[in-house]
């Protein structure tokens, strides 16, 4: 490995570390934008299924 290799390998497990500890101290504000991810993702999905329906009702 290069110099570089080396550096990207420890900055990268440092910043994995850093993201785990910050989801370990915010663990109820990161459940809560899962959760608010999730209702997202569920609408999205029910206006994709709108659309699509409205379009196979127009054939």
């Amino acid at each position: 490995m290069d110099k570089t290799g080396i550096i990207t390998l420890i900055v990268g497990l440092v910043l994995c570390a850093v993201g785990v500890y910050a989801i370990w101290t915010f663990l109820p504000q990161v459940i809560i934008a899962v959760q608010g991810l999730i209702g997202i993702a569920v609408v999205l999905f029910g206006l994709l299924l709108v659309v699509f329906g409205v379009l196979i009702i127009r054939d």
